[in-house]
């Protein structure tokens, strides 16, 4: 992904929640929510099941009011609009679903059509507007098929064309890829990237798929018992986890090698990396910096918003005392462990 624009980096909310709480009689499903989205950025929800990912979007549109504290959309809090103001909410958020909603007695066209039909536009203007979609979304030439005569990843562009047949300013993602095949998936994910660029549209999407995240996310909020427990640029909370709930959704450390036996001098170290300082996992600048053998064992890296996470297990052999390779390994990487045979298969 490439790295987020000044303009998005600019300290501009477009939604705000502020100590936002849900309450379903004696059950709680949010409370203390406290969480900023910019204008024009992708924002991902992610949480085990009943963390309270779908209350909490439910919230974004007004399908349900708070309990308690603000929901501000541009500076508005969305609690206290009337009818018209709610109709007019309904317009700028939109929404699409993990299963589609598409109507199977309608064609393509006429699926993307009907909310301009129930907005009152007048015919011309729904045609173009239905050609400017279905552009958009690639099926221009299935625009008179049915639901039934489309792969689930062709339902999904159209539930996106829907959902953008009235130039919203926020799109929500419920679930939007989970019922769809890895190929599928990476077309929509595709999708929402370059609309995200080209519209500026701001998208906030729930998620349980940790690729989804990575893939599209400029940042990432972690909620377990309704509660925001992790929040910041995804390559953070993915390159160094704080919360236990994070590291379990993340996934900890790939299985790695251990020798069999090791000679004498030679220390097993996991270079961990972070992101947070740039730091590359260059194994030619390893070993400059050791000065000594390094054998590489096992690599776990993957670049996020242009920042290399992971780790690297490497097996050091050198004349030189364990505290002055542990010293010279700081300078390489982000975090340091030195590996005994007990815990070799962390």
């Amino acid at each position: 992904m490439t790295r987020f624009s000044q303009e998005l980096l600019a300290d501009t909310a477009q939604l705000t929640l502020r100590g936002v709480g849900k309450r379903y009689g004696a059950l709680t499903a949010l409370h203390g929510i406290d969480l900023q989205v910019r204008r024009g950025e992708v924002f991902g929800i992610i949480g085990r099941s009943g963390a309270g990912k779908s209350s909490l979007l439910r919230l974004l549109n007004r399908l349900e009011p708070p309990s308690d504290g603000q929901v501000l959309i541009d500076g508005q809090d969305i609690a206290r609009l009337n009818q018209a103001e709610l109709r007019g909410l309904r317009r700028k958020v939109a929404m699409i679903f993990q299963h589609f909603n598409l109507m199977a007695t309608r064609t393509v066209a006429e699926n993307i059509e009907l909310p301009l039909r129930m907005a009152g536009l007048p015919t011309p203007e729904r045609a173009r507007r239905v050609d400017e979609l279905l552009q958009l979304v690639g099926l221009h030439e299935r625009r008179n098929a049915y639901p039934a005569q489309l792969s689930g990843g062709q339902k999904q562009r159209v539930g996106i064309a829907r959902a953008l047949v009235l130039q919203p300013a926020i799109l929500l993602c419920d679930e939007a890829t989970s019922a769809l095949d890895p190929e599928s998936t990476q077309s929509i994910l595709g999708l929402l990237r370059d609309i995200n660029r080209r519209l500026g549209l701001t998208i906030v999407l729930i998620t349980h798929e940790m690729e989804v995240i990575r893939d599209l996310c400029h940042r990432v909020a972690v909620l377990e018992a309704g509660q925001v427990v992790e929040h910041g640029e995804v390559w953070q909370v993915f390159g160094a986890p704080q919360h236990a709930v994070s590291q379990l959704l993340l996934g900890g450390p790939t299985r790695a090698e251990y020798p069999a036996e090791l000679a004498p001098g030679t220390l097993c170290l996991d270079l961990h990396y972070s992101g947070a300082h740039g730091l590359e996992p260059d194994v030619q600048a390893l070993s400059t910096a050791f000065g000594s053998q390094v054998r590489l064992l096992h690599a776990g890296i993957e670049r996020i918003q242009g920042r290399s996470l992971g780790r690297l297990r490497v097996a050091v052999t050198s004349a030189q005392p364990a505290e002055r390779v542990l010293e010279r390994a700081l300078t390489v990487a982000d975090r340091v462990e030195r590996v005994n045979p007990r815990s070799a298969s962390s």
